[in-house]
């Protein structure tokens, strides 16, 4: 596929699904993913609007198996029939992995991966650029480069540059370090012309506004048509409306998983205590996550009370 078309499918609710385990043994459950992938294609998730990550970070990748990320990443490709695309997260710290993960995802029908700098090891931008070459020699699919900086490096404008003329390179899931002057504007302004660039921090409209072609966006899992809805906003120019939105459902969310970290690490967890109180198939994270939802129930109920989620359970 060409990096044309790949950026083209690459638009809308970047969708970062949790991975649902068995509270009973913490097996991955598949049947609780496919139910959730349908949830959101029958609330209005699809091609042009949405794209669903597989075993990100919001998916513990870290607690996964090389089996179970495939066995994720193959449930989910399935639950989405062709009518959305699919992301596998590919994150590593072994280019060995990363080719062998990209692979995966081109075998079980998955059209993109997300890539970021390997973590632990400071590596150089060298380093890192023999890294996604590696991938981009071993597969078709397309790859979004993901800036991981709080973890990793930060990936300097001139990284980007050498990194968009892969022939795969489809995507950059973007944030920057706090401080930064106009470091996410630039970015899009500079890339989002050959790339799709999706918004890892929340500036939504200003992002919009330059070019942006998605939004990493978590209230997606629990409440898929808003999350449309904010979309439609964004793509119909309406940026008043949606940045009121954004003040409305988006940041007190950020405020409820604010204090949740203060209790533990990781990521999905909040997703998954959203997905819970609207009826949908959750579960704990894996540990060394611990378990937030009995601490964490009131406060999440009245957030989202607050902020107008429908069909919620107490």
């Amino acid at each position: 596929m060409s990096q044309k078309l790949l950026r083209e499918n690459l638009k809308g609710c970047y969708i970062t699904i949790p991975t649902m385990f068995s509270d009973k043994n913490l097996d991955v459950d598949t049947e609780a993913i496919q139910n959730h992938v349908r949830f959101l294609l029958n609330q209005g998730v699809k091609k042009g609007n949405g794209i669903i990550l597989a075993a990100g970070a919001a998916g513990d990748f870290s607690t996964l198996s090389f089996e179970e990320r495939r066995e994720v990443a193959l449930s989910v490709v399935e639950a989405a029939d062709g009518k959305v695309p699919v992301t596998v997260g590919a994150q590593t710290t072994d280019t060995r992995e990363l080719i062998k993960l990209a692979k995966m995802a081109e075998d079980v029908g998955a059209q993109y991966i997300q890539v970021s700098p390997p973590f632990y090891f400071d590596h150089t931008e060298d380093d890192f650029y023999e890294f996604i070459l590696a991938a981009s020699e071993a597969t078709s699919v397309g790859l979004i480069i993901y800036n991981t900086y709080w973890t990793t490096p930060d990936v300097s404008m001139g990284m980007i540059e050498k990194l968009v003329k892969l022939p795969n390179v489809a995507g950059l899931k973007w944030s920057v370090p706090s401080g930064v002057f106009y470091g996410m504007e630039s970015v899009v302004a500079n890339f989002g012309d050959t790339v799709s660039v999706i918004d890892n921090m929340g500036h939504y409209v200003t992002t919009h506004m330059l070019g942006a072609r998605g939004i990493e966006i978590h209230t997606a899992n629990y409440w898929p048509e808003w999350a449309v809805y904010f979309w439609n906003l964004l793509e119909s120019e309406s940026y008043l409306e949606a940045q009121q939105q954004v003040m409305k459902v988006v940041v007190p969310f950020y405020k409820v998983w604010a204090e949740m970290r203060k209790y533990t690490q990781g990521d999905g967890y909040l997703d998954k205590l959203c997905m819970e109180l609207v009826g949908l198939g959750s579960s704990r994270n894996r540990p060394p996550t611990r378990d937030v939802r009995e601490q964490f129930r009131d406060m999440t109920l009245k957030m989202l009370q607050d902020t107008g989620v429908p069909n919620l359970i107490s």
